[in-house]
């Protein structure tokens, strides 16, 4: 019985010992403090850097994780357009064989240069087969573009109203390209007796034509040079 009491009495000694080592501590200068309270400190010190050093890397991480994740939402969005541009290439095909076609016979119906000065009388005979009187038929500066030059052509005719209508129908039913721009039609001023309700038809027609290999050169060699400079 007495070796018990005095194992107790070691134990609450080696208590208040450890509790006296912890009283009266000098905050400004741990280096000073006993052995088991500077390691306490230690232990608490090194789990709090090691918290800060943990919660950077998760939130490094978790930035990291957030890019990867709208990269994948990147490629998932790539890859279903690319997945529907695959499936429907053999009908995109078929559009563009359509579209090819039709730029074909649109290509059909622009004249040659040597065509221009028939296209020119049949705009003329188109007028005159609808007994038309021509006041103005003027071609203008030819305009050249890449691949193919406009040529504007002043036209001023005097006829009635449905010779008008029916000349601009045969304009646009003509084989090549023609079209009619800044149209206006007027009443001819009343000196005319002979001819009561004649109109002026007053437009610019504009035709296409191709350009020839060494047109295409020439204006390829000025583009080229322009933006040198």
């Amino acid at each position: 019985m007495a070796r018990k009491k005095s194992k107790n009495i070691d134990l609450g000694a080696s208590v208040r010992s450890l509790g006296d080592q912890f009283r009266g501590l000098d905050t400004r200068d741990p280096a000073s403090w006993p052995a088991i309270p500077r390691y306490v400190l230690f232990t608490i010190v090194a789990a709090l850097v090691a918290g800060a050093v943990w919660m950077l890397w998760l939130k490094d991480m978790d930035t990291e994780l957030e890019g990867e994740r709208q990269k994948e939402a990147t490629l998932k969005t790539d890859y279903q357009t690319k997945l529907q541009k695959a499936v429907s290439l053999d009908e995109l095909k078929k559009q563009r064989e359509q579209v090819m076609q039709y730029v074909n016979l649109l290509e059909k119906q622009l004249p040659s240069k040597a065509e221009m000065d028939a296209l020119l009388s049949d705009i003329n005979q188109a007028g005159l087969g609808r007994s038309l009187q021509f006041e103005l038929f003027r071609p203008g500066q030819l305009v050249v573009k890449d691949y193919y030059a406009e040529l504007p052509i002043a036209v001023k005719v005097t006829g009635r109203y449905h010779d008008i209508g029916a000349f601009t129908a045969d304009i646009a039913n003509l084989s090549r390209i023609v079209t009619l721009n800044n149209i206006s039609v007027s009443p001819v001023d009343d000196k005319n007796k002979d001819k009561p309700g004649t109109l002026l038809l007053d437009a610019t027609a504009k035709t296409f034509r191709y350009l020839d290999p060494e047109e295409i050169a020439a204006q390829r060699k000025a583009s080229q040079a322009k933006a040198a400079k």
